[in-house]
């Protein structure tokens, strides 16, 4: 199998650390990670997209990992995100590349769909589907529909989500990876090795969560100012992935896809997976992804 290089992009006013395989001026495919992971967590798609003859990208994205970590909040909005994401095609000269994001990673890359269109062959996410654009701002619809106690209200406070869960970082992420509930008893899941979640904890305890928690506190920016998103639609081939046992599913409602995607849409379910399925269920995932490439066309 091919290895992935390492290697720092200068793009879009910060430093991105990608990993990055295959052949130049193959299809290119980019792979946006969620929260709190990092481009390490595609390890085991990368070589396989590379194998099959297609050019791959992974960044840490802004906040995370080896990548800048800007101070200002609004530096995490969807606009800087998307723009790093289609800056790394400007960097490698390419004008279109398959996106495929998971978790948050997977919010990038439908909106980049929608806000770059032009630079999107076809996009694919992972545990969160394509979801149309709210009529109220996001933290109005949380507080009316989860209660004040929904994670994502508590993170919107500068400082306090970061440091509950900069404490004890091991725990922080055994107990994400063990269902989304952080805790000192949750146990490692049989999907990770000690080394594989060795690298997580050692990461985030030299960067902290502040960069990766920024990106929630721009949920009401993002919405303030794409007002042109409201029934706006991408017409490039799109793929949703989900697992049954995801707890974050309750929260997503991917009946409404159509509402966000015109062109081909494709929808799996892996029985049995939780959230963090390219990492829980990689022969699966590699499986549908080569699938869905291999129908895409691109330059």
């Amino acid at each position: 199998m091919p290895t992935a290089t390492q290697r720092f992009v200068d793009t879009n006013g910060v430093t991105l650390r990608v990993l990055e395989a295959g052949e130049r001026g193959a299809p290119l495919v980019v792979l946006a990670h969620g929260f709190p992971e990092l481009a390490y967590s595609w390890r085991h798609q990368i070589p396989v997209l590379a194998q099959a003859g297609y050019h791959v990208l992974a960044p840490d994205q802004r906040g995370y990992g080896g990548s800048t970590r800007p101070d200002a909040v609004e530096d995490y909005d969807i606009h800087a995100l998307t723009g790093d994401l289609v800056a790394l095609l400007d960097d490698v000269g390419v004008e279109r590349a398959v996106f495929i994001g998971h978790d948050w990673g997977a919010m990038v890359v439908w909106h980049t769909a929608l806000l770059h269109p032009d630079r999107v062959a076809a996009v694919a996410g992972l545990s969160v589907p394509p979801i149309p654009r709210a009529r109220a701002r996001p933290t109005q619809r949380w507080r009316e529909k989860f209660g004040e106690d929904f994670y994502m209200l508590r993170f919107q406070e500068p400082g306090v989500a970061d440091a509950e869960m900069e404490a004890d970082v091991a725990a922080t992420m055994r107990g994400m990876f063990a269902g989304l509930i952080s805790g000192d008893d949750a146990a490692l899941p049989d999907w990770i090795s000690a080394d594989e979640f060795e690298h997580y904890v050692t990461e985030f305890g030299r960067t902290g969560f502040t960069g990766a928690l920024n990106w929630y506190r721009n949920y009401d920016r993002n919405w303030e100012t794409t007002p042109q998103l409201a029934g706006a639609q991408t017409t490039a081939p799109a793929l949703f992935v989900g697992g049954t046992a995801d707890p974050v599913g309750p929260t997503m409602n991917p009946a409404r896809a159509r509402e966000v995607v015109a062109g081909p849409y494709t929808e799996e379910w892996i029985e049995g997976a939780g959230h963090w399925v390219q990492q829980e269920r990689p022969d699966d995932i590699n499986r549908i992804l080569l699938a869905f490439l291999r129908d895409v066309e691109q330059p």
